[in-house]
This record gives structure tokens, sequence and C-alpha cells, in this order.
């Protein structure tokens, strides 16, 4: 059985956006899933826009998602040379030509053909000139008008296209660099690339690359054009719809895992289930359950998907990626069994990593600093005396487990005569700051007795002094 051998084949002239991911993603999988080879290849022929930094964008992006790739990076602009010698195969042919028709030539016959039929399409004034290479020329393929060309793809079915509306296009331009059309398909077939996978807004560049390997004498991989990925509003994913890059999510905090759980969605379906882990998408993924139907980037579910993924992480593994969030806010905390405590009273409230750093902050502060809505609510006069009770009956206790702490609130409750929420509420902003966060017994518990009561009694100072 002949080995699947995919590629991604990015231009380095941005970031790796969603639709790229996906598109590596998709080829990824299926490689994966048929143990077969996958191939990265920077497409970087357009000189003036790419770039270094999108290159190495776009090699980040991919490692963060955990793509990792069998051969390469190849990089186009290493393999001029190539494409030169397959140019020099089909002109040998008699499947390429020299065209020396100038721009404003050109420009006038393509309003003709507008007129004329509504198509922009080269009329073929050079062909059968045999005129010779130089520089006011350009490589033509000569296209095979008659017939049609049929593509079996392997989601969208069977397309006829009819070889009429194929023009004898440009394969090496004045300046000798190829033209993607050419390039892609040199690449791919030196490169034994047997599948390709991408989005279908390259549908209509298919039958002129399948014309190009039946000239050349190559086997015609197997294609599968993807639908593209909306915003929620229908229209072509941008970044007011959340597309932003793959690394600008990492610094949100969302985990790889998530994101590519969700990306794969967008497009691919397997039953009714959501919630992928990594080795269930390499299990599972074919080119079968690719839909025919756009994918709706939806941030909010890809929230929410992100949150289901932090909480079946563990807990060990979270309080490891988690360092970086807490030191973007001056906190510098290694691994270990405090971290960890922390992280898992903030599990099930956190939907990214950013939200649980922010949320973490009172465990690593030396002080803390109270909201202010928070602190007009629960740190009020009427606090000053559960506060000043609970304070001397922790100092007292020599046991700070889960029970003791219970007797010490219910003391409270009973000498000052409040109910648990009107004890808990001015405690918790104490210790944290906020009016929301994890039980109180939690936090009093891995904050320990030394802090909690330091905390407790810079309220009851903040609360005198306010009053």
């Amino acid at each position: 059985m002949e080995t699947v051998i995919t590629r991604f084949a990015p231009s380095p002239t941005g970031y790796l956006h969603i639709g790229g991911a996906r598109t590596a993603l998709f080829n990824w999988l299926y490689a994966r899933n048929r143990n077969g080879k996958f191939i990265l290849r920077i497409e970087n022929t357009d000189l003036q826009r790419s770039t270094k930094e999108s290159t190495e964008a776009i090699f980040e992006g991919l490692t963060w998602l955990g793509i990792d790739w069998d051969e390469g990076p190849y990089f186009q602009t290493d393999r001029f040379d190539l494409y030169k010698e397959y140019a020099q195969k089909l002109f040998d042919a008699g499947r390429a030509y020299y065209c020396r028709c100038t721009p404003e030539e050109l420009e006038a016959k393509r309003k003709i053909s507008l007129e004329r039929d509504g198509k922009v399409k080269y009329d073929g004034t050079c062909r059968g000139k045999e005129l010779s290479p130089g520089d006011d020329t350009v490589l033509r393929f000569a296209a095979d008008p008659s017939g049609n060309t049929p593509l079996n793809d392997k989601v969208k079915g069977g397309i006829i296209f009819n070889n009429e509306d194929i023009d004898d296009f440009i394969i090496l331009r004045r300046d000798g660099t190829p033209t993607y059309n050419f390039a892609v398909v040199i690449d791919d077939v030196t490169m034994n690339v047997n599948t390709v996978i991408r989005g279908d807004d390259h549908v209509s560049n298919t039958p002129k690359q399948i014309q190009i390997y039946k000239a050349l004498g190559a086997a015609v991989p197997a294609f599968a054009h993807a639908p593209m990925v909306l915003g929620k509003d229908k229209s072509r994913l941008s970044k007011r719809h959340g597309a932003m890059s793959v690394t600008a999510y990492r610094e949100m905090g969302y985990l790889p895992e998530a994101l590519i759980n969700y990306l794969v969605r967008l497009g691919w379906s397997y039953g009714d289930q959501e919630f992928f882990t990594r080795g269930d998408l390499i299990e599972k993924f074919s080119l079968e359950h690719i839909g025919r139907s756009a994918g709706v980037f939806d941030p909010d579910k890809l929230l929410a998907l992100n949150g289901e993924h932090i909480r079946s992480t563990p807990v060990s593994e979270l309080a490891e990626r988690l360092i970086p969030f807490l030191e973007k806010r001056g906190i510098h905390e290694t691994p270990g069994p405090y971290l960890e405590k922390a992280v898992e009273t903030l599990v099930q409230r956190s939907k990214t990593l950013e939200e649980m750093a922010e949320s973490a902050v009172f465990y690593f502060s030396d002080t803390v600093a109270y909201d202010e809505k928070a602190a007009a609510k629960c740190l009020k006069p009427d606090a000053a005396e559960p506060v000043r009770v609970l304070i001397e009956r922790l100092e007292d206790m020599e046991d700070f487990d889960e029970k003791s702490l219970e007797d010490a609130f219910k003391d409270v409750m009973e000498k000052t005569g409040l109910k648990l929420g009107k004890i808990a509420q001015p405690v918790r902003v104490a210790l944290t700051g906020r009016t929301a966060s994890p039980g109180i017994f939690e936090i009093v518990g891995i904050l320990g007795k030394d802090k909690v009561i330091r905390r407790l009694s810079d309220a009851l100072e903040f609360i005198e002094s306010s009053s």
C-alpha cells in the first residue's frame, strides 16, 4: 500500500492564522492516521512580502500546537534551479513557450477578452512564434485547449473543468522566478506528495495544476478541498471575528489541545462527539468525514471548550503551564505542592490560563489589593467584630485542618449571632480582595495560619481606618 504523503505549504507573509492552522492540522492528522509522512514547505517566492519574522511565527505556531513534520522545512527560494530545470523540460516537450507581450498589451487583451465573453484570458499571441528567452520574456504553459479536466475531489466530489476556460498561464516570470501554480506542482512531484488537502479557495487552481502534472507525465495526487472557515455573520473569517494568530491564543491562555480540538471540528465531524484529545483525533480523522459546508468560527464555543480541556488536564500539568502567566504578573513561583493546591481550587472556575493566573494572584501576594466595590460592600464597620473574633479564635488554634476551621467559624457565629454568609464575605474579601473566589475553607487551608491572620488583621485595620 502506498505511503500517504501530505504537506503544509504556507506563505510567510504574516502570522499562522486560524485557517492555515486548520489546513496544517488536516494534513498532519491524515498523515498520522495513515502512518504516513507530513512535509513542511515554505512558499516564499513572493520576495517582497515574505519575511523571516513570519517564517519564525509559522514555526512557533506549529510547534505550540504540537504539529511536527517528518521532512523540511523546505524553502522555495532554495529551489529555483529545480524550477528552471522542469520549466526547460516543458519547453523541450513543446508544452511551454516564451512570450514577449508587454504589460500594456496584456491589459488591452484582458479588456477585449472581458468584453467578448466576460473572461480574463490570454489570447495565445506568442504561441507558435518559437521565441527565445530574454529579459523581456516570460515562459507560458501551453495549456490543452480541447476537452475537459476532471477532478475527483475527496470532499467536494466530481468536478469537470472545461479546458477552454484555461489560458496559457505564466510559469516563469521575466526575472526567472516561478509562479504559484507551477512551483507548487514541481514541489509536490519532487517531494512525492500524493495527497493534497487545502482550502476550497484553491479549487480554481487545480485544473491548471493537473494539466502540468500530466504534461510532465507525473501521477496526479488525490485532492481534498476543505470548506472555508467563516465568521459568525457567515462572511470570510477576519480579525473582527476573533481570527487572530495562533500564538495570540497561546498568549491569552488557551491550551493547544483545545484549539486543535476546535479547529478540526470546523468542517470535520465524528458523530455527535465534540470533545477530542489529540490521540482521539489521530485515531478517528479521515477525509470522508470532512463536510462540504463552511465551518463557522465561534469564539464563545472555543472558550467553553478550552474550559473543558482545562478541567480534563492533570493539575500538576496545569501548574507548570500557569507559571508563565504568573510571571507576567511579577510572581515567580516554582512547581510544587503549594502551586498545585492553588490551581486545584481554580480549575472549575477558569476558562483560560490567563483567567486562572489573575484569580490566583492573591495566593502569592504579600498584601491584598481590595477591589473597590468589594471593599465598600463587605469591609464595613459592622464587619469589624466578626473579623476580630475570628482572628482571636484562629490565634488559639493548634491544628489548622478543615474540621478545626469549621469549628472556628461556628464559634464566631455563636459569639456574634451572625449567619455564615455575613462572616464569610468580609473574610473572603480580606483574604482575596474579591467577592468571588474558591471556597473559604479551601483558601484558608492553602494560605496557612500566619498568612490568614496577617490578612485578617490588615482588613480589620482597613475597616477601622475607614469608619
